[in-house]
């Protein structure tokens, strides 16, 4: 019975996957190498964020903010519900930084002396054995594991910037190349900066933030619905919205349908367009279970870790979740299904 339920889930997956997906990103994605996620981020900020030299009001407005977190008010909810200054904001934007730079950048050591670290990077190959010139990715993380994923199976990719040590905002178009995936960072990425002048650049490895330079990297909470009116947002969001709503199939990897603004394009497309889905995820969130549960669309595949090296399958061609045995939840696993 498992090995016909299988053979139906993989046929499925093919089918899926052969109309070329969008690839969408989330925390769970990066959390599968070692990244920070909310709630070790809060606990960050918490013991690393100075106020001392800070108004009486920006500092009452820390410590509301950090009783909240001690209350376990997850880290957005408690960045919307308590404005913060620019300059505490600032602050927050820095701390963020420092923390996921450097754990950023020891994947990227890691990846210099193991050429297979990257699922994504064989799963981008592989899809580019088809007629498709473009493939793209879509993600609110910082980090930039997807741009080292392409480089370990050497293709290039465009993030919003022209390539080198000091990138300049440039369009998808402006290297001629056969073929190219376009990485769209909704909520910015570890190597956008901005200077006093407002000039936007991008920066290639670097290991402290420059003097007089300002992270671009949009923090949760109320400042996130800020910030993406501005630019490089504005036009990443922008570009990844035509994405989005020219697609037919999308493949989330660690995606808890958490983003608001993703998580309604995508669940609109399935609804109204006929889209497919496939969801691979550690655990699936009760946001994600919800959207199945809605019959929002008739056409998902979604699959999750169950224990003892199990995988929990929910199909729209199945009456109930089924457990069967093997790692499909992530994306190395999940690439068995397909290949």
């Amino acid at each position: 019975m498992s090995e016909e339920i299988l053979n139906k889930i993989s046929k499925q997956a093919q089918d899926y996957y052969k109309n070329t997906p969008v690839i969408i990103l989330g925390s769970g994605a990066s959390a599968a190498f070692g990244m920070s996620g909310m709630w070790k981020l809060a606990q960050h900020l918490m013991a690393n964020v100075d106020v001392v030299d800070l108004h009486d009001n920006e500092q009452t407005s820390w410590q509301s903010f950090c009783e909240k977190l001690q209350a376990d008010i997850d880290l957005e909810t408690a960045l919307h519900d308590t404005p913060l200054s620019p300059e505490l904001t600032g602050r927050v934007v820095s701390e963020t930084w420092n923390l996921l730079a450097p754990e950023d950048f020891k994947v990227f050591e890691e990846s210099l002396n193991n050429p297979s670290l990257f699922p994504l990077g064989k799963l981008l190959k592989h899809m580019f054995r088809s007629t498709a010139k473009e493939l793209n990715i879509i993600t609110p993380n910082y980090d930039r594991l997807a741009e080292y994923a392409c480089e370990q199976e050497n293709i290039h990719h465009y993030s919003g910037f022209s390539h080198g040590y000091r990138g300049y905002s440039a369009k998808k178009d402006y290297l001629s190349c056969s073929r190219q995936v376009n990485i769209w960072k909704v909520h910015g990425s570890l190597g956008w900066f901005t200077n006093s002048n407002g000039v936007i650049t991008s920066l290639s490895n670097i290991n402290e933030i420059p003097n007089d330079l300002t992270p671009l990297i949009v923090t949760p909470g109320i400042e996130k619905y800020r910030s993406t009116h501005k630019e490089p947002y504005k036009t990443i969001i922008h570009e990844s919205d035509d994405v989005m709503d020219g697609a037919t199939a999308y493949l989330c990897v660690g995606f808890g349908f958490n983003d608001e603004h993703i998580q309604t394009k995508l669940v609109n497309r399935c609804a109204n367009n006929g889209a497919s889905v496939i969801i691979i995820t550690y655990e699936l969130t009760e946001a994600t279970k919800e959207f199945i549960a809605t019959e929002s669309t008739d056409k998902y595949l979604a699959i999750e870790f169950a224990q003892d090296n199990k995988s929990k399958i929910y199909s729209s061609l199945l009456d109930a979740p089924v457990e069967v045995e093997g790692d499909f939840w992530s994306l190395k696993g999940f690439m068995n299904l397909i290949m």
